[in-house]
C-alpha cells in the first residue's frame, strides 16, 4: 500500500490518500461515501491506531477500486494534489550518519569527519525543513556548495521500546526517501568547531522527504534497494543498501534502549557514496538554481526536487 500526505490545489488543509498508478484516494472522503467513520488526518495518528486502522484502510481502497462510480468524487489525479512529507510532523526523525562505507570513503578524504563511529550515531532532522515531492527549494544567498544526499527512510508503526534485533521490522511500517540536502559550506565550519547541530542540514526545505510511505509488504528486501541520484537526468550515483554498516535491527535496538520510538518517527538510514563533495569535480557538480534533483528507490518510488534561486 502506498500511503501518503497531501492538500487539494485550492486548499492548504492536510489529507490522508492512497496512490493507485497516477490516481490517489481521498482516505477521509472514501470513508463519508461507504458511510464509515472517518480515519485519523495525520500519518502517524492512522499508523498510532494500529493494524486494524490499515486494514479498514485497504478494503477501502478495494471499495474504491470496484466501484469507481460511486467513489468518483473521492478519486484525484495526482495533478490536482500537491505533495506533502508523507510524515510531517514526526515526533523524532532521526538521521543516522556515517552509515554506508563508501560514503565513509569519501568523509575521510575531505576532512568531513573526525572518527568512525563504534555504534550508531544521529543528528536530528526538524520538521521545520522538510518539504514534499516536486518542491521547489531555495539555494540561500551566499550558499554555494549544496548537496545532494538520497537515503532510504524507515517510518515507524507502533511504539518501541527496548526492543531486540530480532523482533525490529515488527516495528516498521514502510519506508520513504529524503533527499538530504547539505550545505557543505556551514557543515565543514560545523565540524571543525565541534558542533553536533548540523545548520546546514536543516535550512528550510532542506529536507524533501516522499513522495509516499510504501508499505514494508511492498519491499521485497530493504536491504538489497538500489538508492539513485540524477541532477538534470544525469545519474550521480546508484549504491546498494546491503552497503550500510549499521541496519534498520542495530539503529531500532540502539536507540530504543531507554527513548521509546513513536508510530510516524523516522529513521534516515544515511548517504551513499557518491555524493558531490567527494568528487574531484565538486565544484561542477554542487547543486545550482535550475538543477531538478531526482533521488529514487530503483523500481519503487522517486523523490523530485528542483533547486531555485533565493
Amino acid at each position: 500500500m502506498r500511503l501518503l500526505t497531501f492538500s487539494r490545489r485550492n486548499s492548504d488543509a492536510p489529507l490522508i490518500g492512497m496512490r493507485v498508478a497516477g490516481r490517489i484516494l481521498e482516505l477521509a472522503a472514501a470513508a463519508r461515501i461507504a458511510g464509515l467513520p472517518v480515519p485519523p488526518q495525520r500519518m502517524k495518528d492512522l499508523l498510532a491506531a494500529g493494524p486494524d486502522a490499515l486494514a479498514g484502510a485497504r478494503r477501502l481502497l478495494a471499495a474504491a477500486e470496484t466501484d469507481a462510480a460511486r467513489f468518483a468524487s473521492a478519486w484525484l489525479n495526482a495533478s490536482e494534489i500537491r505533495y506533502l512529507p508523507p510524515v510531517p510532523d514526526a515526533d523524532k526523525f532521526l538521521c543516522v550518519g556515517k552509515n554506508y562505507r563508501k560514503h565513509l570513503e569519501e568523509l575521510k578524504r575531505t576532512n568531513l569527519i573526525r572518527e568512525i563511529p563504534q555504534e550508531p550515531t544521529s543528528f536530528i532532522k526538524l520538521n521545520s525543513c522538510l518539504v514534499g515531492h516536486n518542491a521547489e527549494v531555495a539555494r540561500p544567498e551566499g550558499i554555494v556548495r549544496l548537496d545532494y544526499e538520497p537515503e532510504l527512510v524507515f517510518v515507524i508503526g507502533k511504539r518501541a521500546l527496548g526492543v531486540k534485533k530480532k523482533d525490529a521490522f515488527d516495528y516498521v511500517a514502510g519506508v520513504t526517501i529524503l533527499n538530504d540536502l547539505t550545505c557543505r559550506d556551514l557543515q565543514q565550519r560545523e565540524v571543525a568547531s565541534g558542533s553536533r547541530f548540523w545548520t546546514g542540514k536543516n535550512i528550510p526545505g532542506f529536507g524533501p522527504l516522499g513522495p509516499e510511505l510504501v508499505t514494508l509488504d511492498e519491499i521485497r528486501d530493504p536491504y538489497d534497494l538500489w538508492m539513485t541520484c540524477s541532477v538534470n537526468g544525469e545519474e550521480r550515483m546508484r549504491v546498494n543498501t546491503c552497503d550500510q554498516i549499521w541496519k534498520l535491527p542495530d539503529i531500532i535496538e540502539h536507540f530504543s534502549r531507554f527513548i521509546p520510538i513513536e508510530p510516524g518517527d523516522m529513521f534516515s538510514t544515511g548517504a551513499p557514496g557518491g555524493v558531490a563533495v567527494g568528487k574531484a569535480n565538486a565544484a561542477e557538480l554542487f547543486l545550482k538554481p535550475g538543477d531538478v534533483v531526482e533521488c529514487g528507490m530503483e523500481g519503487v518510488m522517486t523523490l523530485r526536487t528542483t533547486i531555485i534561486a533565493p
